[in-house]
């Protein structure tokens, strides 16, 4: 069972946090998928999944299906420790109502882990999936170079941890004008990683992903929905498109970038995509670091019969990666399992770190460690990841306000991480090439991207592949207490950050900010000189 948080936990500005449930059934607050009201929830088991039920006093009942297979719910939330405390300074220090009063709040639970800033709402595609609606908006959201500054400054001024990993977002990032200038900013700002959310067409061009990367971008999130030319013709549009995403993998390689693929995933329309597109992952491993699936997330009036037809769960695509023989349910957890590493790291500093303290149902993923003939083995069955965990946060908790060193990966070495990896490494089961010390070189490179880029010829670390899953929220399956862990947030050009699950459901925080500040598409024309297309 999970960790029980005491009932007294408050966060570092004093709203209290509300103890997170170890099993099922529990009740929460969700919203009406009608009217946005919000109402009680109750979450149980039922046929072998968890679900949700809910009933608005005006708009009646409405169940959905959280995870198809209720067995990985027990997992995941066996992990969960939920740590998280929030921010010191937030925007909105008095906030009553979650998600209404957002902005940052005083009643967030986890601070910034990645951070999206949107460039602009105009696009180069036309995808009927598209959350940010970008081609059917009668306006242009396109914030100056300067109000992307301030937007980038909003993050690097959040306390206790400051932001250092931002993804560039859209509509298209890549077509703001001031796109290379943009990310040569963020590197003078500090982000120590700086990533896109593109659909590749630009960086098919002949020196854009070169460009691009000497003016500070490190990895394309790639939206790839499947390796059939049909899918994208139905999905986004463009029968030419797969063809055209491998000419931008191919520059991105040369460039010397990685990628991380992005499917948006349907039930019914392309989830026999998954293997696939994790046997592609494999055999782009050269350049591919993870996949992150996304599960559609639902919106606009549909009855149960159809949404449990499109509705595509966590478990369903931890099933759909089994399929290839590689996984099994037990190498799966949740995304948040990580926070004694970073405990650990903040005993060693004396210093906050970012630290992944989201909901256990807000991500699940696995991660493959590939040979040189792209066997992947999952980590698990060569490291016993919860008993290595169960003894980082044992000495974390010894170390806290100790001495702080300088080299983090001495540091590791000198508290016992890596004599407690022998402990539960199996050097038997381990694939070809991965010893202890390479072990240790490549945790201390998932911790510090600097370790795994640079200078060095790549050999440093072992080959890995992160598979992933995040399942944004929509308002039939919204859970108030997933929004107020939220890791990744937006920085937007009224210097507050917002929740995922605030500014692209429920509430829809989006559709205020851009409408804020944008202008006309004739405004648009006859400011930039440019096509709004």
């Amino acid at each position: 069972m999970a960790i029980k948080v005491p009932s007294g936990k408050k966060t570092l500005t004093g709203a209290p946090i509300n103890p997170l449930p170890g099993d099922v059934p529990y009740t929460t607050v969700s919203l009406c998928p009608e009217c946005g009201a919000q109402v009680e929830a109750r979450v149980l088991e039922q046929d072998g999944r968890i679900v949700m039920e809910k009933t608005c006093p005006e708009h009646g009942f409405f169940r959905d299906t959280l995870l198809a297979h209720a067995d990985y719910f027990h997992r995941m939330v066996s992990w969960n420790r939920d740590v998280g405390c929030g921010v010191s300074n937030p925007a909105i220090p008095d906030a009553k109502s979650c998600p209404d009063d957002c902005g940052m709040c005083n009643l967030h639970v986890s601070h910034t882990v990645l951070a999206n800033v949107d460039l602009t709402n105009r696009c180069n595609l036309a995808c009927p999936i598209c959350f940010a609606n970008a081609s059917v908006q009668d306006y242009i959201y396109e914030p100056s170079f300067e109000q992307i500054v301030d937007t980038l400054q909003t993050l690097r001024d959040s306390r206790p941890v400051a932001g250092r990993v931002v993804q560039f977002a859209g509509g298209e990032p890549t077509l703001h004008p001031d796109w290379f200038r943009i990310l040569a900013k963020a590197g003078e700002m500090g982000f120590s990683h700086v990533q896109c959310a593109t659909n590749g067409l630009k960086f098919a061009e002949d020196s854009f992903a070169e460009k691009s990367r000497e003016a500070g971008l490190h990895t394309l999130y790639l939206q790839f929905d499947g390796v059939n030319p049909e899918l994208y013709e139905k999905i986004r549009g463009r029968r030419d498109l797969l063809d055209i995403k491998m000419k931008a993998i191919e520059k991105v390689r040369q460039a010397g970038l990685k990628i991380v693929y992005v499917p948006t995933i349907v039930k019914g329309v392309n989830d026999d995509q998954v293997p696939k597109i994790v046997q592609f992952a494999l055999d782009t491993i050269d350049v591919c670091s993870g996949i992150s699936f996304q599960p559609v997330a639902i919106t606009g009036r549909i009855d149960q019969e159809e949404r449990e037809q499109m509705r595509y769960t966590l478990s369903d695509l931890a099933e759909g990666v089994n399929s290839l023989g590689y996984t099994t349910r037990e190498d799966w957890f949740p995304l948040s399992c990580t926070t004694p590493i970073t405990e650990l790291i903040q005993a060693l500093r004396n210093e906050p770190n970012v630290m992944i303290s989201c909901h256990p149902l807000c991500g699940i993923g696995t991660y493959f460690f590939v040979d040189r003939n792209r066997k992947p083995t999952p980590v698990t069955r060569f490291l016993d990841i919860q008993g290595l965990f169960s003894d980082i946060q044992k000495q974390a908790d010894k170390l806290k306000n100790r001495t702080v060193f300088k080299s983090l990966y001495n540091n590791l070495s000198k508290v016992g991480l890596f004599s407690s990896a022998n402990k539960h490494f199996d050097q038997s089961r381990a694939p070809e090439g991965l010893t202890l010390t390479k072990l240790g070189q490549t945790i201390e490179g998932l911790l510090d991207k600097k370790a795994g880029r640079g200078a060095n010829d790549g050999t440093y670390t072992y080959k890995t592949l992160m598979v992933a899953g995040m399942h944004f929220m929509d308002s039939y399956n919204y859970d108030v207490e997933r929004v107020k862990r939220c890791v990744i947030h937006y920085s937007a050009p009224d210097k507050r950050l917002y929740p995922f699950c605030t500014y692209n459901s429920g509430p829809l925080f989006r559709n205020r900010i851009e409408k804020q500040f944008s202008c006309s598409k004739a405004e648009y024309r006859q400011r930039r000189g440019a096509a709004t297309e």
